[in-house]
């Protein structure tokens, strides 16, 4: 067996175990989906201390950079992945950490809050296909046009002041814009844009540690704000609206994972094993050159060369 066979063959061992711990909170058919039945606290048999943990990540990430190299030099294709959750379930941390030593030119976040005049002036989509990834890179929304199902859902006096025509504003409203969601991801993937959707699954047990580890640390102080914990009061309906988007836009081309997010090691080699996976299905290359080019190469070579200095 050459080396080059031999890589192929542990490559192809490596994506059969990232396929093993992430198959079981990949949604493909919303149909099924049953949000009560993702433990949060589940680690999916995986026990680990922090050094191992640390050092699975770092396989991950790295070959992550590998695959996001080709990506980039290929300029084909474009990966968005789009992260949603509740108030401190790490999607901040999730997205530093699987995305370090990636070429940083070939990624682009965008963190959507509050949206703003010039936002509300244009439909609610806009402010996120503005921000769609060009070939070649990777795209990462922290929070999405999923909030205009979610955050708007829960509190409905946000729609009312979202500038729309009455008629515009019916009892399926939410229903209309879920079915607009999965037609725009479909049409995505059709035109070479791979989406993957994230939900960090924390539990509310585990979000009430980490809301006073902000408050009792000084250095986290800053994470905390006033309104997380009247968010924390409709927990319930998030829930619903969670599972409600989840059911009615899992496909298999845009496919959502629910991670559990009680444990953040855990979490970030789920949402790593995701991205490489989706990555290896592209079998990426990088481009190859035509004689033309080839030779346009060997005669810069010559200059080079021929240079005294």
């Amino acid at each position: 067996m050459t080396m080059s066979e031999g890589d192929m063959a542990t490559n192809r061992e490596k994506l059969k175990q990232v396929a093993d711990w992430i198959h079981p909170y990949r949604v493909t058919d919303g149909s099924k989906f049953r949000l009560k039945k993702i433990d949060p606290s589940d680690t999916g048999g995986l026990k680990a201390d922090k050094t191992e943990a640390a050092a699975r990540l770092t396989t991950g990430v790295q070959w992550l950079a590998a695959e996001q190299d080709k990506l980039y030099a290929q300029d084909r294709r474009s990966l968005l992945l789009i992260f949603q959750a509740m108030d401190a379930a790490g999607k901040d941390s999730t997205i530093k950490y699987v995305m370090t030593g990636v070429n940083p030119v070939g990624v682009h976040v965008v963190t959507f809050k509050q949206p703003s005049s010039e936002e509300l002036d244009h439909d609610w989509m806009w402010r996120c296909y503005r921000n769609l990834p060009e070939r070649g890179r990777i795209g990462i929304f922290n929070r999405s046009y999923y909030e205009e199902v979610l955050i708007v859902r829960v509190h409905e006096e946000i729609l009312r002041a979202q500038k729309l025509p009455p008629e515009c504003i019916g009892k399926n409203v939410f229903d209309q814009r879920l079915r607009d969601i999965a037609a725009f991801e479909d049409f995505l993937g059709r035109n070479g844009t791979t989406v993957l959707k994230f939900f960090l699954h924390v539990s509310r047990k585990e979000q009430k540690k980490r809301f006073l580890e902000r408050l009792d640390e000084p250095s986290k102080n800053w994470k905390f704000a006033a309104a997380d914990l009247k968010e924390r009061s409709h927990w319930n309906e998030y829930m619903d609206a969670y599972e409600a988007a989840i059911r009615a836009t899992a496909t298999p081309r845009a496919p959502w994972f629910v991670v559990p997010a009680d444990s953040k090691w855990f979490t970030r080699l789920v949402v790593v094993g995701a991205i490489v996976e989706a990555l290896e299905k592209m079998q990426l290359k990088y481009p190859t050159l035509d004689e033309t080019q080839r030779a346009e190469l060997q005669r810069s070579r010559k200059l080079l060369l021929s240079e005294k200095k």
